[in-house]
């Protein structure tokens, strides 16, 4: 039985790992058009072009940060950004169907090929005595684009997770760099700087790994492993970058009335005001995406329920119930560090002959981790003193030191949920009115918790 377990844990192992690998070329392929990404929908679905298309020129859009590949093995001199930037917006200016993009980057070569078409129609001219045509001037632009690439920031965020027992195991690895693009529009009459934009993009890499190695009988040695390595391509995410900032030129520029969409009605269209609201809601967001800004409100009222295990001097401690109102207290809404004042009813009990009800009243500092998030873990420290509802019993009044730690998820801004654990130690050996050993008596929760938040948070300067 022992064998066949492991054979199919190791064959249920393998399946889960060899999953990726179900969509593994077999064979070699034949060449295909480039794989597109999100943000070229996104430029399709602009407002129509006007009747004449804007003009503009591209003389270098290039990596500007010299960043090379990093590599655990030493320095690499691969560069970590595509140096091929400038083909990449050309195109999607030219997706974008608002732009007419005239060759500068390598205008040279441009040159001498009309140098070369002049003099061989001169060469033709002499000797057939028939005129020809004067070649057309080139094009000449009213906005130029400038700007490039300007941060690779690797390893923005690492982390992993795995576990291994008794020779089985799996572990996950991930890293997230991020590449950042800047693009400007700059009028060639004046020199003025039209529009200036920024976007930016995330590159995931994972790794995933799963082994087995395990005596299955006498002699008989099993071991397997599998796994996958994904690397989001560099290239694809600089595209989406920079897609995305043409598209938000568009809009920026129909807003500041630099340029007007083929139908005005599409001024306040779908399109624009999804760019906008997205805009907007991109002012409290930090690097890592997270929204941030000020949930909670400066008051707070709670009311929560909790299991209560005793321990202490008697023996067999029986799980009891334990209720509590909580009034919360924050300087702003953004603070970390709050008040909390508790006042609870709760119930021991061990064995058939000890139960007994309290109530208590205690003060402690309450330590979001996140406080704009709308998870966040939170640990509590604080004091307080416990009374018998049975004054008959021991001593009246018990101080207690109070510690705990959970987790808040805000279903909206006014009400949040928490889960989480705290113990109320005490200062004395007579919590169950006995006096045994030498250690003090104590108790701790698991509690689960809902709280409404008052009043007016603060607002950002974005005005939300």
């Amino acid at each position: 039985m022992r064998v066949f377990l492991s054979g199919c844990y190791a064959l249920l192992l393998s399946l889960v790992g060899c999953a990726p690998y179900f969509h593994q070329p077999l064979t070699t392929e034949k060449a295909r058009l480039g794989a597109e990404v999100r943000a070229i929908s996104d430029l399709k679905q602009l407002p129509d072009p006007p009747k004449d298309r804007i003009v503009v020129a591209v003389y270098k859009f290039r990596d500007q940060t010299g960043q090379y590949k990093p590599s655990q093995a030493g320095s690499s001199f691969s560069t970590a950004i595509t140096q091929g930037a400038t083909s990449i917006l050309l195109r999607a200016l030219e997706e974008s169907r608002w732009f007419n993009p005239i060759e500068r980057e390598n205008l040279g070569n441009l040159l001498n090929e009309r140098k070369i078409i002049r003099s061989s129609r001169a060469e033709y001219q002499e000797l057939t005595g028939k005129k020809e045509p004067m070649l057309p001037s080139l094009l000449f632009a009213g906005v130029i684009l400038e700007g490039g690439i300007i941060s690779y920031d690797a390893n923005m965020v690492t982390g992993g997770a795995g576990l291994r027992y008794f020779g089985a195991g799996a572990s996950g690895q991930y890293r997230q760099d991020r590449v950042t693009v800047y693009l400007r529009a700059i009028s060639t009459s004046t020199g003025e700087i039209l529009k200036t934009v920024y976007t930016s993009k995330t590159i995931l890499s994972q790794q995933v790994d799963a082994s087995l190695f395990r005596f299955v009988n006498f002699k008989r040695l099993l071991e397997t492993e599998t796994g996958f390595t994904y690397n989001e391509p560099t290239e694809m995410a600089v595209k989406e970058a920079i897609e995305k900032s043409v598209q938000a030129l568009v809009y920026e520029g129909i807003r500041d009335n630099l340029w007007v969409p083929g139908n005005p009605a599409e001024r306040n269209g779908a399109g624009i005001t999804q760019y906008f609201q997205e805009k907007n809601e991109n002012q409290d967001m930090d690097v890592l995406g997270r929204v941030q800004r000020d949930r909670r409100a400066q008051l707070g009222l709670g009311l929560s329920g909790a299991t209560v295990r005793y321990v202490g001097d008697l023996k067999n401690s029986q799980l009891r119930a334990n209720g509590q109102l909580a009034v919360h207290y924050q300087p702003t809404p953004a603070a970390r560090l709050g008040a909390v004042f508790h006042l609870g009813r709760f119930e021991l009990g061990a064995g058939d002959y000890f139960r007994q009800t309290f109530n208590y009243a205690e003060l402690a500092a309450h330590y979001r981790i996140f406080p704009r998030d709308r998870f966040t873990p939170y640990l509590l420290l604080g004091g307080g003193a416990t009374t018998r509802a049975d004054q008959s019993v021991g001593a009246r009044v018990l101080p207690h030191v109070l510690g705990g730690a959970g987790v808040e998820v805000l279903l909206t801004d006014k009400v949040g949920l928490s889960l989480g654990s705290d113990a109320r130690y005490y200062f004395s050996d007579n919590l169950d009115g006995i006096q045994l050993g030498k250690y003090n008596d104590y108790f701790w929760t698991a509690r689960l918790g809902a709280t409404f938040y008052f009043g007016r948070t603060l607002k950002l300067a974005s005005g939300k």
